[in-house]
């Protein structure tokens, strides 16, 4: 099976980062009384990224693997910021990180 180019690649990423995070959900909008982080400037910041990507891309642009690398890290840093806010539901492996990170700093 071939590997997609870095266009292909960058399309489908920005596709799932979509798919994954609730850009349009009414609770991203406001922050709450115990926000952690601000959903709202994170969830503008990724849409600004990806609109910006998408642009790239629609003009001939041609992203690298850092690019994708970095896009891929952004979105993971805000997929877990909205789950630790309690925005989406936490997986299984980052309860496990959470609970080993909790248990380290007991006496």
């Amino acid at each position: 099976m071939k590997k997609p180019d870095t266009r292909t690649a960058m399309a489908r990423l920005i596709g799932e980062i979509r798919a994954a995070l609730p850009f349009d959900a009414p609770e991203t909008r406001y922050c709450g009384d115990d926000c952690r982080f601000c959903a709202p400037k994170l969830l503008a910041y990724l849409e600004s990224e990806l609109e910006e990507w998408e642009q790239r891309l629609a003009d001939g642009g041609r992203p690298d693997f850092g690019d994708l690398n970095r896009l891929a890290r952004s979105a993971r840093r805000i997929h877990r910021a909205l789950q630790r806010n309690g925005l989406l539901p936490a997986s299984a492996a980052d309860a496990g990180q959470e609970h080993d990170r909790q248990t380290e700093n007991e006496p």
